[in-house]
């Protein structure tokens, strides 16, 4: 098996990106932790903490398809930089607002909004400078970064103070801003061992109802969306439910950072089984990219069922855990089948795929407070709806796949 080597461009296209997506998840795992307290001092309802959550997906969700586009258009670094420092502003800014819900909810709107730009602009990149075969390796580093960032948000956020938890990760993306322009100088891009300005171009002409109309592009929309609703309830619940249902306290709260630090390990792992399948002659790029996605959707579904029945702690944890960990197997999967079926249009693909996959963060929010609020304070609708959901996204996807050129 080829490994990506050090210090090679590949390899600084990879880290470089994958710090920038430790940010990223890292801000926007902070707001989970944060309103615990927050909403003690602010009284807060449970359906004001709902569109409080939902607030940065409604900026995400704008923002996917047009992050392509200027990708494309104004180049991947630009935009990228432009990225981090706007998220890292909305991030640094929030204490300051969250006295007034609409200003701090306008606040989580240009957050998404900002982030959202970030990773179709690196799948832009991916797509024309990763070589095939460590194209695995590279998604799973990347996705495995955001793991990382969540866990490390996790650890520390329960100990600090609230403020201080949006000032801290505010001036992390400043710093990465600073260390982006201290090693990759203006004059430095004359080189060809560095990040490019400008993706190469596309020398095939885009046709828009492709995107919308072709089977195998809508598998991944739909695995991409179930994935999402599940990862989405985890992420912007977990912190609330160990809380107000299970009894946890500041120290139980760090304990959160466990499914994002087993999440970041099989991340890995899974990019290196994948790319290790197929090197074999048995095993073709579509019988891998489905076995990966059926691992990171059907195994989840299976163990937040037994998750919701679960009334101790430490059990629960370990349950939610498994369930995050299978979910990075997607990033071999359905992640990566992009590049597969449209190496050209990569970028465009996920974003629209992205994109729709949020509206499954704008609808989580206000649906898990009605939901819960409905069964009288009780879960187990919110985490069977999302294994209904799973099961259902492995289905369509296994069926429709394809791993061949399609745009």
């Amino acid at each position: 098996m080829g490994r990506m080597r050090w210090f090679t461009r590949t390899s600084k296209i990879v880290a470089l990106c994958s710090a920038a997506n430790f940010i990223n998840s890292a801000d926007r795992l902070i707001m989970p932790i944060a309103i615990v307290p927050m909403a003690d001092i602010f009284n807060w309802s449970l359906h004001d903490q709902g569109w409080i959550h939902s607030a940065f997906a409604v900026g995400y969700f704008t923002s996917q398809i047009i992050g392509s586009f200027w990708a494309t258009k104004l180049g991947v670094k630009n935009v990228l930089i432009c990225s981090v420092f706007l998220w890292s502003i909305a991030t640094f800014i929030t204490p300051l607002l969250a006295h007034s819900i609409n200003l701090l909810i306008s606040c989580r709107i240009i957050l998404g909004f900002a982030e959202g730009l970030g990773l179709p602009t690196i799948f832009q990149l991916f797509a024309h400078s990763i070589p095939v075969e460590e194209r695995s390796r590279a998604f799973s580093y990347l996705i495995a970064s955001g793991s990382v960032g969540q866990t490390v948000a996790s650890v520390l956020c329960p100990h600090l103070s609230w403020q201080s938890c949006f000032y801290w990760f505010g001036s992390f993306g400043f710093a990465w801003v600073f260390m982006w322009f201290l090693f990759y100088p203006k004059d430095a891009y004359n080189g060809e061992d560095v990040i490019p300005l400008h993706a190469p171009k596309v020398s095939q002409k885009i046709r828009w109802p492709d995107f919308v109309l072709c089977k195998a592009l809508w598998a991944i929309y739909v695995a991409h969306f179930a994935m999402n609703w599940s990862s989405y309830i985890i992420m912007q619940w977990l912190p609330t439910y160990l809380a107000k249902y299970l009894g946890g306290n500041a120290h139980s709260l760090s304990l959160t950072a466990l499914p994002y630090i087993v999440n970041s390990v099989f991340g890995v792992i899974s990019g290196h089984v994948a790319d290790g399948l197929l090197l074999r002659k048995n095993w073709s790029v579509l019988n891998v990219r489905r076995l990966m996605t059926c691992v990171g959707l059907i195994g989840p579904a299976l163990f937040l069922a037994i998750f919701c029945v679960v009334d101790h702690l430490w059990f629960a944890l370990i349950l939610v855990s498994i369930s995050m960990g299978l979910f990075a197997s997607n990033s071999a999967g359905h992640l990566s089948n992009h590049v597969d079926i449209a190496p050209n249009h990569a970028g465009t693909t996920f974003a629209i795929s992205n994109t729709i996959a949020t509206i499954s963060g704008i609808l989580c929010g206000p649906v898990t407070a009605s939901l819960v609020h409905y069964s009288d304070g009780k879960w187990m609708t919110v985490f069977l709806g999302a294994t209904a959901i799973n099961l259902t996204g492995a289905f369509i996807y296994f069926t429709n796949s394809v791993a061949t050129q399609v745009l």
